[in-house]
C-alpha cells in the first residue's frame, strides 16, 4: 500500500479549511500537491495556493502561484489562473503588466473567461490611444454573446463610434448589444444601450439634416423643412451654437426665409382677432431671435422678473397708501424697471409712440418716457 497522499483529497481537504477560516493551513496543503510534482491537480492546487495568499496579502506569491497553474496549460485552472493574475495588477493599477495576463487568457481560448478578458483588453488599448485594436477587442467580446460583459462592450464601442461621427455604425453595434439582453432580466444596462441607440439614432439624422442643406441652391421644397429638423435636433446633442447658425443661414435665404420663419415661429402666439404682421410688435422680433437663438426661457424668465418687481413696486406703495406725490414716484419707479434688460428700450420706445398718439402730440426724441414725473 503507497503512503503517497492523494493530491484530489489534498485539495478537497485544502479547499475546506480555506472556506473555514484556515487560509494558512489550506495554503500548506496545496503546496504539498505542488511538491508532489506534475500531477493532474497541480493547477487546481497551484491556483488555489494562488486564491488564499492573495487574501492573506501575499500578492508576490500569490502571483506565482498563478503562472505556476499557467505553465501547467490546463484548459480549465490555466485560464482561470490568468484571470486571477490579472485581476491582481488591474487592483495595483499596473495596466501595462495586467495586459499579457488578459491575453493569456484570450490565448487559452476558454469561452467561460472571453468576455471579460476583451473587455479588459479593449479598455486597456483604447486608453492607450489604439482604437483599431480597442475596436477588434469590443467586436469580439460582443461576438461572445455575454450578456455582462457583451453588453459592456457594446456600449464603450458605440460611444467612441459616435465620437468618431459614425453612427451608422454605433447604431449596428448598440442593435447586437440590445440583443444580448432582456429588457426585464438586466433593466438597468438596457436603458443605458436604448438611451445609446436613440442618440446614435439622432447622430444619424442630424448628418442626414445637414446633408440636406449642403452647399448649393436651396430647395425650396426641403430646405426649410431640413433647417427646421436640423436646427430643432442639434440643441439634443447639446449644439445649440450650430443650431443657431442654422435658423440664420435659413432666414438669410431669400429663397426660404419666409417659410423658415412659419417654421420658427411654430409655437408662437397668433390674434386671431386682429391678424397683423406680427413684426409690428415690439416684441415679436425680441421673441423670434430668442428662438433662433434658444434663449426664449432666459427671455421668459426676464419678463417675469421684471413684471414680478414692479408688481412689488407698486403693491407696497398701495399698502402704505401714501400722498399722491409718492405714488407718482412708484409708478416713475415702475416702468424703469424694464430699463435694465435687453429689451427694455423697445418696451420704452413702444410706450412713448402709444402716449404720443393718444395726446396728439409730435415725436420728441428727447423725452425719456421711463424717467420719472417731476411732479
Amino acid at each position: 500500500m503507497s503512503d503517497t497522499p492523494d493530491p484530489a483529497q489534498l485539495c478537497e481537504r485544502a479547499r475546506a479549511l480555506a472556506e473555514n477560516g484556515d487560509p494558512g493551513g489550506a495554503a500548506r496543503l496545496f503546496e504539498q500537491v505542488l511538491d508532489l510534482g506534475d500531477t493532474p491537480h497541480r493547477a487546481r492546487a497551484a491556483l488555489g495556493l494562488a486564491v488564499v495568499l492573495d487574501d492573506a496579502g501575499d500578492v508576490a506569491g500569490a502571483r506565482a502561484a498563478d503562472r505556476a497553474a499557467i505553465a501547467t496549460g490546463d484548459p480549465e485552472y490555466g485560464p482561470r489562473a490568468a484571470y486571477h493574475l490579472a485581476l491582481t495588477h488591474e487592483r495595483a493599477g499596473e495596466r501595462d503588466q495586467a495586459a499579457p495576463a488578459w491575453r493569456t487568457v484570450v490565448e487559452f481560448g476558454n469561452p467561460a473567461y472571453l468576455p471579460p478578458a476583451r473587455l479588459a483588453l479593449a479598455r486597456i488599448a483604447d486608453d492607450a490611444g489604439d482604437f483599431a485594436a480597442a475596436r477588434e477587442h469590443w467586436e469580439e467580446a460582443v461576438a461572445t454573446g455575454d450578456p455582462e460583459y457583451g453588453t459592456l462592450a457594446a456600449h464603450d464601442l458605440a460611444q467612441r463610434l459616435l465620437e468618431r461621427g459614425e453612427p451608422a455604425r454605433a447604431q449596428r453595434v448598440l442593435t447586437a448589444g440590445l440583443k444580448l439582453i432582456e429588457p426585464g432580466g438586466a433593466p438597468y444596462a438596457y436603458a443605458r444601450l436604448a438611451v445609446a441607440l436613440g442618440i446614435a439614432c439622432l447622430d444619424q439624422a442630424i448628418g442626414a439634416f445637414g446633408a440636406a442643406l449642403a452647399d448649393g441652391p436651396a430647395d425650396p421644397e426641403v430646405a426649410p423643412l431640413a433647417t427646421e429638423l436640423l436646427a430643432r435636433t442639434l440643441p439634443l446633442r447639446g449644439r445649440g451654437e450650430e443650431a443657431r447658425e442654422a435658423w440664420r443661414r435659413g432666414l438669410a435665404d431669400p429663397a426660404v426665409a419666409g417659410q423658415v420663419r412659419a417654421r420658427l415661429r411654430r409655437d408662437f402666439a397668433a390674434d386671431e382677432e386682429e391678424p397683423g404682421d406680427p413684426a409690428a410688435l415690439w416684441w415679436e422680433p425680441v421673441l423670434e431671435g430668442a428662438a433662433a437663438d434658444g434663449t426664449l426661457p432666459a427671455v421668459a424668465g426676464e419678463a417675469f422678473g421684471a413684471l414680478d418687481h414692479m408688481y412689488a413696486l407698486l403693491a407696497v406703495r398701495k399698502a402704505e397708501d401714501t400722498d399722491a406725490p409718492a405714488d407718482r414716484r412708484a409708478l416713475a419707479e415702475a416702468v424703469q424697471v424694464p430699463g435694465a434688460y435687453a429689451w427694455g428700450p423697445l418696451l420704452h420706445e413702444s410706450f412713448a409712440e402709444r402716449l404720443r398718439l393718444a395726446l396728439g402730440a409730435p415725436a420728441d426724441a428727447d423725452r425719456d418716457p421711463a424717467a420719472p414725473d417731476p411732479a
